[in-house]
Formats: C-alpha cells, structure tokens, sequence
C-alpha cells in the first residue's frame, strides 16, 4: 500500500492521502515478527513486561513500515527536490495508553519539507493536555486550509512554522 501510495503521489494523481495502518480494535496477529496474538488484546498490557514486549513489537513493526514510506518519498525526485521535500505526511495514534484507553499525549510523528514550510529534525514534547487539533490546525494551515479553529483547538504550533 505505501508503494501505490508513492506511486500516486509520483504521478500527480493524488496530493491527499489517508491511509490506516492499523485499527487498535483489531485482532491481527503478527506471527511473521514473533506475536502470534491479537493486537487489541496485547494493547490491554495490564503493565506485564511480556505484553508490552510484544506491544513493542508491533509498534516497532509498524514504525518500520512507515520508514521505508519516507524512505521512497525520499529517494523520489520531484522538480527540485524529493516527494518527501515537498509534502507533509503525519502518522499518529488513537491512544496514548492503550491499556485503559487513554486519549491523552497522543504520539505524533510529522515528516516532510512541505515545500519549505515546516522545520524538521527535532523532538519536540508539549505541556499536558494540548490539543492534538492544534496540530491538525497547524498542518491544515500550511496546506492552504485558513481556519480560526478546528475541533478543540486551542492555537496553532509555531515550533512546526
């Protein structure tokens, strides 16, 4: 699927992109990287040491998946650089904590040049509760999206700018 996507995105057929990697709900198993249980259940740990072992695994296993995406963005010429220079492509999660469902410091990893528009290469944490919208916000914003407000957003992110 990140091979169409690139190839998509090569040919100009798409600028826009969604795409889940995985559902949390699911009960995939990954036996091709040493789990052979189901995602949703190892989600719910209970702060064992051997299912967050194999939490790690598959969230390793995916990261990995989307590296080798950026990695063909990357190495893609486009104009007057790459695919990866010139777009913004976000990966996210849905839990924070997935044992007890938690909707809080949501990790994100946002890569890309967009063109210019967004500084890259750091890590950046953010004070407790705020807004993954004002992400979402910032991002719209460089795409061409103006908009005051989006969901509970509270402001846009002027580390990324």
């Amino acid at each position: 699927m990140f091979d169409l996507q690139a190839l998509a995105l090569q040919a100009d057929i798409t600028r826009v992109i969604t795409f889940q990697l995985a559902r949390e709900t699911s009960s995939r198993t990954y036996p091709e990287i040493g789990v052979p249980d189901a995602h949703h259940p190892v989600s719910h740990h209970r702060n064992n040491p051997e299912q967050i072992a194999k939490l790690t695994k598959i969230n390793t296993y995916h990261m990995s998946l989307y590296a080798y995406f950026l990695e063909k963005l990357r190495s893609t010429p486009d104009g007057d650089g790459t695919l990866l220079d010139h777009g913004i492509y976000m990966l996210g999660s849905g839990m924070g904590n997935p044992d007890i469902h938690d909707h809080v410091n949501l990790p994100a990893l946002v890569a890309g040049g967009g063109g210019g528009k967004l500084k890259g290469g750091r890590h950046i944490r953010f004070a407790q509760r705020t807004p993954m919208a004002n992400l979402h916000l910032t991002l719209l914003d460089k795409v061409g999206v103006d908009l005051e407000s989006f969901g509970d957003s509270t402001g846009k992110i002027e580390e990324l700018l």
